[in-house]
């Protein structure tokens, strides 16, 4: 099943202005990558995949719906997948874009 075209174009037109990024085909999904980092993605399980701050990842993590991320029969640490059901509003993917971004943007670029 390929990624969400739709989800894709609203992923993209909803990062914050300002913020740089670059996109890549990744594992059947389309991922946001903020310097050289995986930010989101747009995912071909459906929904997104999002990083996240560790701090706050047991608590998002526990969002009803919200699950971590598996690849491989391996827990993503930091990661979660957030189902569309989670993303239906632009407010609701704000949400998801944001916490994203504001992690991300505080690692050291990989470029």
């Amino acid at each position: 099943m390929p990624y969400d075209e739709k989800l894709a174009d609203r992923i993209r037109d909803n990062i914050p202005s300002g913020v740089e990024f670059t996109e890549r085909k990744m594992f059947g999904g389309l991922a946001f990558l903020i310097g050289g980092h995986m930010a989101i993605t747009a995912s071909a399980k459906g929904g997104i995949l999002v990083r996240c701050n560790p701090k706050r990842f047991d608590k998002l993590a526990n969002e009803a719906g919200v699950e971590v991320a598996v690849m491989r029969g391996k827990e993503m640490n930091g990661w979660l997948r957030v189902p569309m059901t989670k993303l239906k509003t632009k407010r609701q993917l704000l949400r998801w874009i944001n916490t994203s971004v504001g992690f991300v943007i505080t690692l050291p670029s990989k470029r």
